[in-house]
């Protein structure tokens, strides 16, 4: 319509806010319904200035967010960013309606599969404003949607940071749906940074609170994740729950998780089996050359050599575990210096001398304690097999 600009100028000189609200109206309608972009521009161009009444500019404007979704899909994103170039200036006037094309565009974005882009668009919504209240709800949904995005993209460190902002908010909100959304999310971040100790601590709640739909997989899950994660206190205690746990018996790798509570010593072909079917980030390279999967066993097979061995050379060690020795050395010096192994180091006569850890009673108890699993274990597996047997007693 060549003469679209003329008609805006002539209804800005009405005096009559309602009439003039009707006749800008009646201007958009036309412009949406003949999807014409130069007018569809012309009209938010003129909206936006500031010498067009807020009164009568917002209500238009909303109006306007409103119907550009029904404008052809590329033209749509193309009004809607325009339209939040030009009132971005302005946000103290119009954060509503930025806010709201945001998340349309966010929203067509994602569904396109250009999570990215739409993760973008999200990121740009202000949470602390003067003009507009966001609650606590509506903070957390933001950020761990944020977050569920930027995990598609696989910046884990990106997604960490805004997952870590909704924990501040997750526990005033109301909605079970929500939270699970979070703590599903969370897991998933910490998974990927590699943080694999607390992820599986997150998956394992899951597995236990989630919905029953969820509960084998993140139990997998945390059982993945356990194995993966640094040896020392931490991850034998989460070892020791899994393996409590009946359900983990029906599980891929429970053998491994098995062996890793027992402290048996794992073969490098157990290594390649598991590594198998992992997603990238835990088979990914780490330092030394070595896989996440060969690192983590590495660390364990370390750590029930100290079980074993009162003391031991680096040469016999680096044999034990299918390293040089100077790996086997460095390996053995970070986890005592981090204290996830007891022990020292003497240079001179290159020996390695373990520590052990609580007094000569405590020992016996914790060998007493795991002979008691094992023969539970041996019951039940007979139960399982034999029932008729095992009524009988």
């Amino acid at each position: 319509m060549a003469d679209f600009g003329r008609k805006l100028v002539q209804i800005a000189g009405l005096s009559d806010h309602k009439a003039k609200s009707k006749e800008y109206t009646t201007l958009l309608n036309d412009a949406i319904s003949r999807a014409s972009a130069p007018d569809i521009m012309k009209f938010i161009d003129h909206m936006s200035e500031e010498k067009t009444p807020l009164v009568v500019s917002r209500p238009l404007l909303s109006d306007f967010v409103a119907k550009v979704q029904s404008l052809p899909q590329q033209m749509m994103v193309q009004m809607a960013l325009h339209a939040i170039s030009k009132l971005q200036p302005r946000t103290v006037a119009f954060e509503e309606h930025i806010v709201n094309l945001r998340g349309n565009l966010a929203r067509l974005y994602e569904a396109e599969g250009r999570a990215q882009e739409a993760a973008e668009q999200l990121m740009a919504i202000p949470v602390d404003s003067s003009t507009r209240m966001v609650d606590a709800e509506a903070k957390t949904e933001l950020f761990v949607k944020i977050a569920t995005l930027i995990l598609q993209t696989g910046k884990a460190d990106v997604a960490l940071t805004y997952i870590t902002r909704a924990s501040a908010t997750v526990h005033k909100c109301p909605k079970p749906v929500l939270v699970h959304q979070y703590k599903r999310c969370f897991a998933q971040v910490l998974d990927l940074n590699q943080q694999f100790i607390k992820a599986a601590i997150h998956y394992y709640d899951i597995s236990q609170n989630g919905p029953d739909e969820e509960r084998r997989m993140a139990l997998q899950q945390a059982v993945n994740s356990a194995i993966l994660a640094e040896a020392g206190p931490q991850r034998s205690r989460m070892l020791a729950t899994l393996y409590k746990d009946e359900r983990t018996q029906y599980l891929d790798h429970y053998g491994i998780l098995k062996k890793m509570y027992l402290e048996n010593v794992l073969k490098p072909d157990e290594a390649a089996r598991f590594s198998a079917g992992l997603p990238p980030h835990q088979v990914g390279i780490k330092s030394e050359g070595l896989t996440v999967v060969q690192h983590a066993f590495l660390e364990h097979n370390l750590l029930s050599a100290s079980r074993l061995y009162n003391n031991i050379s680096f040469d016999e060690l680096g044999l034990l575990l299918g390293v040089s020795p100077e790996l086997a050395e460095r390996f053995a010096a970070k986890m005592i210096g981090e204290a996830r192994m007891g022990g020292s180091i003497d240079q001179i006569s290159r020996l390695i001398i373990f520590e052990t850890t609580g007094s000569e009673q405590e020992l016996w108890d914790h060998h007493i304690e795991r002979a008691c699993y094992l023969v539970n274990n041996i019951l039940e597996t007979i139960g399982r097999k034999h029932p008729d047997y095992a009524r009988i007693f």
